[in-house]
């Protein structure tokens, strides 16, 4: 599979660094805010983006993406959105890969195959379908590849050691490891659990694994990159985001990514 995320994870481990990968819902803070936003924040030295696709009952995300997510949907994100998002941005000439942050009710009602065939179309590399289980995501996983598309799958600390093989086995792109068990948000620290759920993710599979949920720091991407081989940054990217005024706001995201990869790349 001649995929962007392929090509990112292996230039960045002859690199020695890891994968700074910020999140952020489509259509927010407003509807003609996202090219903009992911533009300036890969520009900043991030090395993909991951957009969400809002939802009305997000159950994964905490407060802030929940309440981003909620004004996302009054300024009309839908599927459609994100699908312009995409194409404009490979049309501003971005070549990092993009990936699609989603439920799966939105993509059903979409129609699944409907959904892949224009990802592809528009330019995304990959998709994260929160709540559809490897158990359960055999079809859509089928027509992922038809469309040269990665599903990259969530495990959790609490996946039993079937849950991973079973990921393992399925997974294409890189896994998305969570740092803890619960809703995305701002943490202080990670538990030392979270090296050894990562030891024994690794032991079942070569694919790159990034983790998520609570990554905001200096000191957090320096702890993952001893273990891990990306990081993505939700509710804390969010945050600035919201923090920022209109006027400030290029500014504000380049130096909170310039901040984090510095720490990547020393």
């Amino acid at each position: 599979m001649n995929n962007k995320i392929d090509k990112l994870f292996d230039k960045l481990k002859v690199d020695k660094s890891i994968a700074l990968i910020p999140f952020v819902p489509i259509n927010w803070p407003s509807k003609e805010d996202t090219v903009s936003i992911v533009e300036t924040a890969l520009n900043a030295g991030a090395h993909a983006i991951e957009l969400g696709i809002p939802f009305s009952d997000p159950l994964a995300d905490g407060t802030t993406n929940q309440n981003a997510y909620q004004e996302a949907l009054k300024n009309g994100a839908n599927i459609n959105s994100l699908f312009q998002i995409v194409k404009k941005l490979r049309n501003n000439k971005i070549e990092k890969p993009i990936i699609a942050f989603s439920y799966y009710n939105p993509i059903y009602k979409f129609g699944t195959e409907l959904f892949l065939k224009q990802a592809q179309e528009s330019g995304l590399d990959g998709v994260i379908v929160v709540d559809l289980p490897p158990e359960e995501s055999q079809k859509f996983s089928i027509l992922a590849k038809k469309y040269n598309l990665h599903q990259i799958y969530l495990l959790a600390p609490t996946s039993d050691m079937n849950r991973i093989k079973l990921v393992a086995k399925q997974a294409t792109g890189f896994i998305y490891c969570v740092s803890v068990s619960g809703t995305t948000g701002v943490r202080e620290d990670f538990s030392d659990e979270l090296i050894n759920f990562i030891s024994q993710v690794k032991k079942q599979t070569d694919l790159p694994i990034a983790i998520g949920f609570g990554v905001s720091k200096k000191k957090h991407i320096d702890f993952i990159a001893n273990i891990a081989d990306g990081a993505i940054v939700g509710s804390a990217f969010v945050e600035n985001i919201r923090n920022s005024s209109s006027a400030d706001r290029s500014f504000k995201i380049s130096e909170f990514v310039k901040n984090l990869v510095e720490v990547n790349e020393n």
